[in-house]
């Protein structure tokens, strides 16, 4: 089907970046990287993003500290280890600083989370042998669990 020309030609009218930026965190939090770059990408210039995102921010709309605390809450309860959690929230910009403190704030018992993981993965059964130990410890590393939540709980062996 053949879209119909507008009365002032084809094209719509361009919403400003404050208002793209406010439809992208209707959906869901994102963090300032996150819209700077959706904006840039979206033909947005530098000044008018960052004003954009500067007005998003006073007004509370825009928050990196309330995105990494909903991605850290989302990412546990998908099953996902502080290594992974560090490093992504590392790529959204966030300071290290703040990344321990968010990480903290969540108070996750991680060897608890490993092992649930593992049973749901693996089911109840013991590993049979060295491979399969093997396996179940790269599975948790790959899930960003550090290698000492592996190795000192014994977990592979769950």
């Amino acid at each position: 089907m053949k879209r119909r020309p507008d009365a002032d030609g084809d094209k719509k009218a361009k919403p400003s970046a404050y208002s793209k930026a406010l439809g992208l965190l209707a959906r869901r939090e994102h963090s300032r990287r996150e819209l700077k770059l959706k904006l840039r990408q979206g033909g947005y210039e530098g000044q008018e993003a960052g004003e954009a995102l500067d007005r998003l921010g006073s007004q509370h709309y825009q928050d990196d500290d309330r995105f990494a605390e909903v991605l850290v809450r989302t990412r546990v309860a998908q099953g996902y280890g502080p290594m992974r959690l560090r490093a992504e929230l590392k790529s959204h910009g966030l300071p290290d600083a703040r990344i321990r403190a968010v990480l903290e704030e969540a108070e996750v018992d991680w060897a608890k989370s490993a092992a649930d993981q593992l049973r749901r993965r693996f089911g109840g059964k013991a590993a049979a042998d060295m491979t399969e130990r093997a396996r179940r410890a790269q599975f948790l590393l790959r899930r960003g669990f550090p290698a000492a939540t592996v190795r000192n709980l014994s977990l592979i062996h769950i």
